[in-house]
């Protein structure tokens, strides 16, 4: 049987089946092909002007390293004229965040790229294992998310940058569309869905070039481009609601591949139809969203890099099931019965019928009266956070007795009382 060319270039043997449309291209127009559509993103929502500097939130994971080395060559290639940097926020995790930032400093000298690191320590008192400590792994990654969110917010100030990319693609809106739905959060649904947010009350805005790029395919991008990124789990993130939604749209893929963006376009047409006094924003600087208080998309980015490169046949082979299961699809219908009528309609307009309007909750804009970060309350959500645990953070009494050597003889000299607290 002759080899299956490529359906671009109609000359190279094919090697990948997109995930995202199931076509099949060889090695070279693929990678191309992925360029190309994120340059296409980037120029029809105008995410960047020229001399802009920019900073890009690394994780070592695969999203924010192929973000940075699709910038890195889109900027090169196109004339950007952008001032890359790369900025990467320290949790506190020890066994897996102190490993990753080893890999985005040796992604910072591939690709010649200034790097900042901003840890919780420094800004909050707390690393990440000291909080799982005190609140225990369930509901952990909600403080890791905020705290998150404003330490890239603060770094970037820290640097005089006004503009931070992400590396959120198109299965984490995805998933952050059905978190919002299952949760009937129809403001931040509006919010989280729009490419870019930015605010009157905060110089930092956010995009999201990789925000229609499957997560397959980045996968495919990273491992033919031969990239440099880290695979491991964050040791908190299985308790997360998010892996629920995540579990749901990988089964919606398997059957129609085309799923993701499907609900992507689903969640931007319904945050169309939020009022503005509802969502809280509005259109700001170049059509961008006014953001407020979102904790944003995909957390900690703790999903990224689980698909290593070795797992390529595995997914063109799940692909292709996908698509023979595609067509084994049957719509069940009921028979009607004669003579009766089925208006659900007016079923449900009889229902509704002397029930009050329920009421719709507003949000407004603001400031911390604490630290002045951007929040729709008096109080932003990481003070309130911070908050609790210091509130809760035992005061306990520690012995600790040095011992010295004396020809041989050990001594306990003296007893230091050390009192631990966040006084």
């Amino acid at each position: 049987m002759a080899p299956t060319p490529c359906q671009l270039c109609h000359t190279s043997r094919a090697l990948i089946l997109r995930p995202k449309n199931h076509q099949k291209l060889c090695k070279a127009c693929f990678l191309l092909a992925f360029e190309t559509e994120i340059h296409n993103t980037i120029t029809a929502h105008s995410l960047f002007i020229p001399g802009e500097r920019i900073a890009i939130g690394a994780s070592g994971g695969k999203d924010s390293t192929v973000l940075a080395s699709v910038l890195k060559t889109l900027n090169e290639r196109y004339g950007y004229g952008l001032d890359l940097t790369l900025l990467s926020i320290d949790e506190g995790i020890r066994g897996y965040r102190d490993d990753s930032l080893e890999t985005v400093k040796r992604n910072a000298l591939q690709y010649d790229m200034p790097l900042t690191i901003v840890g919780y320590a420094e800004l909050y008192g707390w690393t990440m294992d000291q909080v799982v400590a005190q609140v225990g792994k369930k509901g952990n990654c909600t403080y890791c998310g905020v705290f998150r969110r404003q330490a890239l917010d603060r770094g970037a100030a820290k640097l005089g940058i006004r503009h931070v990319v992400t590396g959120h693609n198109a299965d984490d809106v995805a998933e952050t569309v059905l978190m919002n739905l299952l949760r009937g959060d129809l403001p931040r649904l509006a919010r989280a869905t729009s490419i870019v947010t930015e605010s009157a009350a905060s110089d930092t805005k956010r995009s999201k070039p990789l925000k229609y790029a499957y997560e397959k395919e980045i996968v495919l991008y990273a491992h033919h481009r031969g990239l440099d990124y880290f695979t491991t789990e964050c040791i908190y993130s299985p308790e997360a609601f998010r892996g629920s939604a995540r579990t749901l749209i990988k089964s919606l893929e398997r059957v129609r591949p085309s799923a993701i963006l499907d609900v992507v376009r689903s969640g931007e047409d319904m945050a169309k139809l939020v009022p503005v006094e509802v969502s809280g924003w509005g259109s700001g600087k170049d059509g961008a969203i006014l953001d407020v208080d979102e904790e944003g998309t995909g957390g900690c980015g703790s999903a990224n890099g689980r698909a290593s490169g070795g797992e390529m046949k595995e997914m063109e082979t799940q692909l292709v099931a996908s698509e023979e299961a595609d067509g084994r699809e049957i719509e069940v219908t009921s028979p009607g019965v004669k003579g009766q009528r089925h208006d659900r309609t007016g079923n449900l307009a009889m229902a509704n019928k002397g029930r009050k309007p329920r009421k719709l909750h507003t949000q407004h804009m603001g400031q911390c009266v604490r630290c002045g970060y951007l929040t729709s309350q008096g109080i932003c959500k990481a003070c309130m956070l911070l908050e609790g645990l210091n509130k809760n953070r035992p005061k306990v009494d520690i012995q600790i007795e040095v011992a010295e050597e004396d020809s041989g003889t050990t001594v306990t000299s003296k007893t230091e009382r050390l009192q631990q607290g966040l006084g």
